[in-house]
């Protein structure tokens, strides 16, 4: 992989899980990295330490990137720190499961606002940044349910597909400036948040998979750092989905 030395990365949700793979791959391909946490504090210290061996540098900006505002300052802090910011990495988001019938109207709204809007949220703050220097590569995470759908996450399913509408959209928008913007879309990955459901769950998704193994944090971190290099220079509008072979 090319090395990137001094060049900047915001990895919002950086903190745990994917986002902590991504930016400590990141740092290890030469970016400076700026993690952008809501409630992950004490963890924070820890992951810049970890970057920091690395031969990095980091800092971490507390924010809530569903918050117009909030995002703006999460961006501004990160130019304040490094004086750009070349990869944008939107990976914050959360789940609150529910089947139709029973979903409450907050839950929607809060999936909504934190995965769809915050992602819409930071690619406003940081377009005019990286309009003026010409460059820079946007990646959203999205998720094979954006495409294929999955009872009892109606509201996680419309933000992750909004999501690949939102990629698409911008892509065309800021291509003739020399911004790359592209999505991931995982499919079951290992983390605390898939931790929590059920042996028979887990059996029978993993039955879906050609590959017959769930993911990791790494398989989705390594994927971004290529879409973070020169050598995905000529990919714009893309979603890749990582998923084993269950999205086809």
């Amino acid at each position: 992989m090319d090395n990137l030395n001094k060049k900047v990365a915001l990895i919002t949700g950086g903190a745990r899980g994917i986002g902590k793979a991504i930016s400590l791959k990141l740092a290890e391909q030469g970016f400076y990295i700026v993690v952008n946490y809501r409630s992950s504090s004490n963890l924070i210290d820890e992951l810049i330490k970890e970057v920091e061996k690395r031969g990095s540098k980091a800092i971490a900006v507390c924010g809530d990137v569903s918050i117009f505002e909030d995002a703006k300052n999460i961006i501004k802090e990160a130019v304040s720190a490094f004086g750009r910011i070349d990869v944008l990495v939107n990976n914050a988001g959360i789940t609150k499961d529910g089947l139709i019938l029973r979903m409450k109207e907050e839950d929607f709204d809060q999936v909504i606002n934190v995965n769809l809007k915050g992602t819409f949220n930071c690619i406003r703050h940081v377009s005019p940044i990286m309009v003026k220097q010409r460059s820079g590569k946007i990646i959203n995470v999205s998720s094979v349910v954006g495409i294929a759908g999955n009872a009892g996450q109606v509201n996680y399913s419309a933000a992750k597909a909004g999501i690949i509408g939102v990629t698409k959209s911008t892509a065309r928008e800021l291509a003739s400036r020399g911004i790359n913007v592209n999505a991931v879309a995982p499919g079951f990955i290992k983390t605390d948040m898939t931790d929590t459901l059920s042996d028979k769950v887990k059996e029978n998704t993993l039955n879906g998979i050609p590959l017959k193994r769930f993911g990791t944090a790494d398989d989705v971190a390594n994927v971004i750092a290529f879409l973070a290099s020169p050598s995905a220079d000529y990919l714009t509008g893309q979603i890749i989905n990582i998923d084993g072979g269950m999205v086809m």
